[in-house]
């Protein structure tokens, strides 16, 4: 007999172990999956042309996990590639377990080559769609793919059951091998690559060259109402979605349930899961699914991928075929931001009695952190990017720079000298954030890794500004990993803390792991800080958080066993750091003495 995954029962016996271990611990709820995640190289063949590039389990996207609601799954990765890499599992809380978050130097460090590492992903309040990927560089490219999480026994949908279901994943192709050209540009300064075709299930679609006949196909029968859920895995891009001539009803994002609404297309920004009920109601044929890129960056600047990217649902039944599918006329142009903010506009949450809402209303930590494009200085402008200097992000002007060890470790042993406990509440310097050509000073930011620090169950209130530093304003997909947030409210311009606070949501506000601050605009989100460990904040274009647009949160311990960060597991990936980091064997019960006593 096989296992999720492909796993034998006796390649199962370790895994097997550790999940009594963690019913013991009071971790393991509902279900328990296993699957094997094998990394490998593979070639594929887009746009006329080959290349070999890592993929899980030879497939592109990869395969997706299916759950319910409370269920644990132990992820078996092979690290079968050439360099190392580790696994996020975005938008899962992972309570008390940061140590299978997966960034890599924040919460581990990398599955070297030729090793294997066991993840253990526990499921909480999560309900709808996430999504995993690589945490390594810009290897999530090609390494990534869906969650899809139903609801727990004796649950249901907040809506009609659908009569199926369709997993859309979404993604970037880049013609050669990403990775290198990332390294190469980091070096000189220069800009990122940019991909060269979006795609739709791994695949391009009908108006990109060599595609016509991979282009991703569904079929689907009139009558039905199918939940798609759809994962924006792309590197760079927010992007557009319309289907040709049938409407969609969002009811899912971020793994949270939102209010009903009927729209004819969606924007999603990287990072995000939406679902949608899609009924196959028009006359019988086939219909376009397609993308393209939403670009809130300068008009003048118009050298992102421009690609239609394309699959096809195609009803089943007796009629003739038509010459070419439908194109949705609803899709919206490159920069159509009146559409977009439209869209996002009408985003509530569910906040039924079933799917409460639970705002922090006793914020007892508030926090402005700008958000801002930048430049470190080169020698004799020696480098190849704006002004001669080298390419950078921030935020609050601290420029995050990865340790040789990862945060989560150095926090857990009290080993210093890997990062400090003082990012910013504030700007250094409070100036006219969406001012048009700002002086120098605000361009060059501070190369640091400084973390923020919270007291367990402080109710924290972020407002995240956005900035017109270097002219290069944009919207910016924030994420936080091991916690949801609420969208209180948001606009553009400088956030006035009289003002803009009286229009706070409080009744239904969206929550969601994934948030866009609007260019020249600001963004403000609350949580309750009650998930005790090391989690990761970055910007989701994986350009900026390359160049620095990203810190780690650590939240304390509470006063118990149960409100405290669980002690690691034993075969945790080595850092390639002072031996002092790895050699010394892990004294874990003296280590949770030391913890609960802090």
């Amino acid at each position: 007999m096989k296992m999720e995954g492909g796993r034998t029962p006796t390649a199962s016996a370790l895994l097997s172990l550790l999940v009594a271990a963690a019913f013991l611990l009071g971790a393991a709820h509902g279900k328990v999956h296993y699957y094997d995640f094998v990394l490998r190289e593979k070639n594929y063949t887009r746009l006329c042309s080959t290349k070999s590039m890592l993929v899980v389990n030879d497939s592109f996207p990869g395969p997706v996990i299916r759950v319910q609601k409370g269920d644990t799954v132990f992820v078996n990765v092979h690290n079968q590639g050439d360099y190392g890499i580790t696994i996020h599992w975005h938008g899962v809380k992972q309570p008390r377990n940061p140590w299978s978050d997966g960034p890599e130097y924040i919460t581990q460090c990398p599955i070297l080559p030729g090793t294997n590492f066991t993840y253990e992903v526990i499921f909480s309040k999560e309900e709808g769609t996430l999504w995993w990927h690589a945490h390594s560089d810009w290897t999530r490219s090609s390494v990534h793919g869906a969650i899809v999480i139903h609801p727990g026994e004796g649950t249901s949908y907040p809506y009609p059951t659908p009569d199926d279901e369709e997993v859309i994943v979404l993604g970037s192709w880049y013609e050669a091998d990403v990775n290198q050209e990332v390294a190469e540009d980091l070096v000189t300064g220069a800009d990122t690559p940019r991909s060269i075709s979006y795609v739709i299930n791994g695949q391009p679609g009908d108006f990109a060259n060599c595609s016509r006949n991979s282009t991703y196909r569904r079929v689907v029968d009139y009558g039905k109402t199918y939940l798609v859920r759809i994962v924006n895995a792309d590197m760079n891009a927010e992007l557009f979605l319309a289907i040709a001539e049938h409407n969609m009803t969002v009811v899912g994002m971020d793994g949270n349930y939102v209010k009903p609404v009927t729209v004819d297309f969606i924007v999603i920004s990287p990072g995000q899961t939406m679902d949608v009920l899609v009924t196959m109601n028009q006359t019988p044929g086939h219909y376009y699914i397609a993308i393209r890129q939403y670009d809130s960056a300068r008009p003048d600047v118009t050298d992102y991928d421009k690609t239609n990217a394309t699959a096809i649902f195609m009803y089943s039944g007796n009629y003739t075929t038509p010459a070419s599918p439908v194109f949705p006329h609803s899709l919206p142009t490159y920069e159509d931001f009146i559409a977009a903010d439209t869209f996002l506009g009408k985003l509530r949450s569910l906040a039924s009695a079933e799917h409460p809402v639970d705002v922090p209303m006793n914020v007892t930590k508030k926090m402005y952190i700008s958000v801002e494009m930048n430049q470190i200085l080169c020698p004799n402008e020696s480098c190849e990017g704006i002004n001669g200097n080298r390419l950078s992000s921030s935020l609050n002007n601290i420029s995050f720079v990865n340790p040789s060890t990862d945060v989560l470790l150095a926090y857990y042993r009290n080993l210093s000298g890997y990062y400090t406990p003082d990012f910013p509440n504030w700007p250094p310097t409070m100036f006219n954030f969406t001012a048009s050509d700002l002086p120098f000073n605000t361009t060059v930011p501070i190369q640091a890794t400084k973390v923020m620090v919270l007291e367990y169950d402080e109710e924290v209130e972020i407002t995240f500004q956005g900035t017109e530093v270097l002219n290069a304003s944009e919207n910016h997909p924030m994420h936080v990993h091991g916690y949801s947030f609420y969208v209180m409210g948001s606009g553009y311009g400088n956030f006035d803390n009289e003002t803009d606070p009286l229009t706070y949501n409080y009744v239904d506000p969206l929550e969601v792991t994934t948030i866009g601050v609007p260019k020249n605009g600001w963004v403000t989100i609350r949580f309750k800080a009650n998930n005790p460990g090391v989690w990761f904040w970055h910007c989701h274009l994986d350009r900026h958080l390359s160049w620095g647009m990203s810190t780690a949160m650590i939240v304390k311990n509470g006063g118990t066993p149960e409100t405290s960060l669980r002690s690691p597991p034993p075969n945790m990936p080595p850092c390639q750091a002072s031996f002092v980091t790895y050699l010394e064997p892990f004294d874990d019960q003296t280590d949770q003495i030391k913890l609960f006593s802090n």
